[in-house]
């Protein structure tokens, strides 16, 4: 036991290092230069795969349809980007605490306001995770073929991986994402500059997939009136899907260094500038290089006339586009695909931090388990880590780790926060404008105006998103924040029920009045250690009444018991109760039960004999009927339960193990100051 004790440990402290203390919560905030990778991860890599299903979306209707409005839809998501942006700077200045978009809401808006923007922001972690990581293994398949045919299996142990890192802390996990998410930026902005830079001097090649035609769907070759309008706004809505992650840099003000709140600010800026140029960039240029992509690429690419069939491996845009630019470099070719794989993976890092501090924030309002607001061993919060992983790998494995289907279920959680939240900032400025000066007035109608536009607009995505979605995936994430709603609003009513029921009334000396009498028991089923020591205990605890009584399951056991009591002239009286058909807890608890009738002013304490044993199995062999007795007991009022223990030889040495235990940190140990 205590060898595989000390193994645990050992493999603990390899997997998430050392303990930390409380006080050193200072040393895990963040600079600027690492907040960017760690809550803007989601947001920047989404431009991998956020092209994908624009172009994917468009292709129902032909290459005609990509190459016409492919930009224009680039362009509308890039505007809604910019204000939704502008929107969450007033947003983190407003609101540093942490609560982001769940605390604007509550306070502004109410409770179930609140409650529905964690619903849909927890539910949107999620499946940030599962898109995140399936992404990234399928962009990862373009360099490994290999890796085909086990993206599930792979996706789950990359979220493992990532939960190890994060449990390791924020600072940690966010150092070592660093390096890789501005590889992909840097990646990304190089391939963009020298395309372009191609482009003007005449030198890019066209895609390898500009030789096929782009035939449309089944039903979709003469698109027109409502239903064109249609596909070109499920086009935007999937589009949207760049502006996931947005919001996590709201809800994790309190991890930058200070200034926050301005840090934060500059943080949005940043990533708001860098995703809608990479994002941009990437359109314009598979436009150039007249890039196919297709949701049925067997079917819908025509070589001379004849669809491609299934011996055609289709690529990513983003790896179609690479594979162009860097056509006589296959090193770009190759860091372009190792660098997206890596990016798309470590992008569920923004959920892994978000999910964590919105759960504790909600278990501290008594929303969810309270477990969830104490801090592991690394000052980060281990029990929402280690939920968010669950989730995900269950969505993963229901999903089978593909991308277009896990999509569909995206973007719905995230632009119900949006909208909520720029709502509420605007009740926000509302309320403060009466009481501000002049220039505060000035500046506060200014950020109210931005909060106009951020709702409507994203009022207005939320809606073409519902419209459009629903039925190919979108209804099984609202069912999933609606089940989460109400799981929250539950918790919450049976915390409050309890904190009523547990509160101390108007007088004092109500809960400090003392019973009038104690009326002890001990219980026993033979003579021997065990329950002479519970014996004299319970004389040396001085109750008011004192009985040992034992239950008559054979006659002459019992008969056998009560001549050695006499004999030993033990100073308690001895009460045997009658059980016909010769059961142990129902007599003693129709005893207990009748004391408390007959006295309802004293405290029955009951005296229960137990052997501590030092192996697994013996538990099997010993103390059933105690346990059964005192689970039974505790829904007894008035009832107290005292264990009076007697050590076996084989639990000698146990201690050491329990205090070795005892000694290693535990969950919540950092945040107790032990």
């Amino acid at each position: 036991m205590i060898s595989v004790s000390n193994a645990s440990r050992a493999l603990k402290r390899v997997l998430i290092g050392r303990a930390m203390r409380s006080d050193r919560l200072g040393e895990t905030l963040l600079p600027k230069r690492i907040a960017l990778p760690v809550f803007a991860s989601d947001a920047l890599s989404s431009v991998a795969y956020a092209p994908d299903e624009i172009f994917l979306t468009l292709a129902a209707a032909g290459g005609a349809m990509v190459m016409t409005h492919s930009w224009q839809i680039g362009l509308a998501v890039a505007f809604v980007m910019a204000i939704v942006v502008m929107s969450y700077r007033q947003n983190v200045h407003a609101y540093p605490s942490g609560g982001g978009d769940y605390e604007v809401a509550t306070v502004n808006l109410g409770a179930k306001a609140g409650v529905t923007v964690a619903s849909a922001l927890l539910v949107d972690y999620v499946l940030t995770v599962a898109v995140s990581v399936s992404s990234g293994v399928q962009n990862a398949a373009a360099a490994l073929p290999q890796v085909r045919g086990h993206e599930t299996e792979i996706a789950v142990v990359l979220v493992i991986l990532l939960t190890a890192m994060n449990l390791r802390g924020v600072r940690e996990s966010g150092t070592l994402f660093a390096i890789p998410t501005y590889a992909f930026m840097i990646g990304v902005v190089v391939m963009a500059v020298v395309g372009f830079v191609r482009a003007a001097t005449g030198t890019l090649p066209m895609a390898e997939s500009a030789q096929f035609e782009l035939a449309p769907e089944p039903g979709m070759e003469s698109l027109a009136g409502f239903a064109m309008v249609f596909l070109m706004l499920r086009a935007f809505s999937s589009g949207c899907a760049a502006l996931t992650g947005v919001e996590a840099i709201s809800n994790g003000v309190p991890a930058f260094r200070k200034p926050k709140s301005s840090n934060a600010a500059m943080t949005l800026l940043l990533m708001g500038s860098i995703a809608v140029t990479m994002l941009l960039s990437i359109i314009v240029l598979a436009r150039q290089v007249g890039l196919k992509f297709a949701e049925f690429p067997a079917e819908q690419l025509l070589l001379n006339g004849r669809p491609v069939g299934d011996s055609y491996v289709q690529e990513t845009v983003l790896g179609q586009l690479a594979g162009t630019v860097f056509h006589d470099f296959p090193p770009g070719l190759y860091y372009i695909a190792t660098v997206t794989g890596i990016i798309l993976i470590l992008a569920a890092n923004t959920a892994f931090n978000g999910f964590p501090v919105l759960a504790s924030v909600l278990a501290k309002d008594g929303y969810l388990p309270r477990q969830l607001h104490t801090r592991g061993d690394r000052l980060a919060f281990s029990n929402g880590i280690l939920i968010l992983a669950g989730a995900a790998c269950v969505l993963i494995v229901a999903y089978e780790a593909k991308v277009t289907e896990l999509i569909q279920l995206y973007i719905v959680g995230v632009f119900v926060s949006f909208t909520l939240s720029q709502a509420g900032m605007i009740r926000h400025w509302n309320r403060l404008l009466p009481e501000a000066t002049p220039a505060e007035r000035r500046q506060m109608r200014r950020s109210r105006a931005i909060n106009w536009i951020g709702a409507t607009m994203s009022a207005l995505v939320l809606a073409i998103v519902m419209m459009t979605k629903f039925e190919r995936g979108a209804k099984w994430a609202i069912a999933a924040m609606i089940v989460v709603f109400f799981v929250m609003q539950a918790i919450n009513r049976h915390y409050r029920a309890v904190s009523r029921e547990l509160a101390l009334g108007d007088d004092p000396r109500e809960e400090r009045a003392l019973p009038s009498r104690v009326r002890a028991i001990v219980l026993v089923s033979q003579i021997h250690k065990p329950t002479m020591r519970a014996v004299a205990y319970a004389r040396a605890s001085r109750p008011s009444h004192l009985e040992a009584i034992t239950v008559d399951v054979e006659a002459e056991q019992t008969a056998a018991l009560a001549k050695e009591w006499d004999r030993r002239e033990i100073p308690v009286p001895l009460t045997i109760l009658d059980s016909p058909y010769r059961e142990i807890t129902r007599p003693i608890l129709e005893w207990v039960k009748e004391l408390r009738t007959r006295y309802p002013e004293d405290v029955v304490t009951v005296y229960v004999p137990e052997y501590v044993v030092g192996h697994w199995w013996e538990h099997i062999l010993h103390n059933q009927s105690a346990l059964r007795l005192k689970a039974a007991l505790l829904f007894t009022p008035g009832v107290m339960m005292v264990s009076v223990p007697w050590q076996l030889s084989s639990s000698a040495g146990a201690e050491s193990w329990f205090e070795a235990v005892e000694a290693a940190p535990t969950a919540g140990a950092a945040r107790r100051g032990e």
